[in-house]
């Protein structure tokens, strides 16, 4: 299982990354090592959010026609505006959009109870018109773990202004043969026990720190972390790697990344765009 980080930019596209887009990969090898059989035996591509300019990243790691779910963690445009143009990708492609075959692809995408209308309005679609011929909406349970081929996806609640949830995602791992790995996703979150649980033990625990410390002290209370906020987050869970993200282009990500050095003893690093990590 490889963790690519298409985007990374905290809350808006920034100069150099598009917002969170990131893109989880398992082999056909892998695929067949986790027990999958027949047509599963391939490669597998699902992206956790789809944040605003992510799909032109994403493009240069996978064919969108060939992605098999997208799990949002909730709905603020930074996370979930490319499904828009995803949608127009899927449908309309010259030679394998649906509107060109008359298939139904109905790609899973999994995310709060809203995710539909949401998704829809963004598009400028009216009342009685969905996007449920290319999507297959699904809405988030927490408790409930959903199964995409050899990877499953566990989500939790956690603390942010709207619905909200991270997850675990567990696969076959790539560096220990036989094995499974887990990713820990925090979405956006303030601290809680929620994402505590998400990280648990996690392998690598990629982490939104979208605030300072000292410099955002004023701010409400569940909006974002702190460097020092997610460090201590995967200290109480024993999480084995921390990898920041969400940092917002105007922002020095060396700021956060001593925060969390300062709590966490283990490594930690700071995503870049178009990063790669196996677990």
């Amino acid at each position: 299982m490889r963790l690519v980080t298409v985007g990374v930019s905290g809350s808006f596209p920034g100069p150099e990354s598009p917002a969170s887009t990131y893109l989880v990969r398992v082999s056909a090898a892998e695929a067949a090592a986790a027990g999958c059989t027949g047509a599963d035996v391939r490669e597998w591509n699902v992206v956790l959010d789809l944040g605003s300019g992510g799909l032109g990243a994403l493009q240069r790691h996978v064919d969108p026609l060939s992605l098999d779910g997208v799990a949002l963690s909730h709905l603020h445009p930074d996370h979930c505006a490319d499904l828009s143009g995803l949608y127009v990708y899927l449908r309309y492609h010259p030679t394998r959009g649906d509107a060109r075959t008359g298939s139904s692809r109905q790609l899973p995408v999994y995310g709060p109870g809203s995710a539909a209308e949401r998704a829809a309005a963004m598009y400028g679609m009216g009342p009685g018109e969905s996007m449920d011929g290319v999507y297959d909406f699904r809405s988030w349970a927490p408790g409930r773990p959903v199964r995409l081929g050899p990877l499953e996806l566990e989500p939790f609640t956690v603390f942010h202004p709207v619905e909200a949830y991270g997850f675990r995602v567990t696969g076959p791992s790539s560096v220990r043969p036989g094995e499974r790995a887990t990713l820990a996703y925090s979405g956006d979150t303030d601290s809680c026990a929620g994402l505590v649980d998400a990280a648990r033990d996690a392998d690598l625990f990629l982490c939104e720190a979208a605030f300072q410390e000292g410099r955002d002290d004023g701010i409400e209370r569940g909006i974002h972390l702190t460097g020092r906020r997610a460090g201590r987050a995967a200290a109480e869970a024993g999480a084995r790697r921390l990898l920041l993200t969400h940092v917002a282009a105007w922002s020095d990500p060396r700021v956060p990344l001593a925060e969390a050095r300062e709590v966490y003893g283990g490594p930690v690093d700071v995503t870049v765009p178009g990063g790669e990590h196996e677990l």
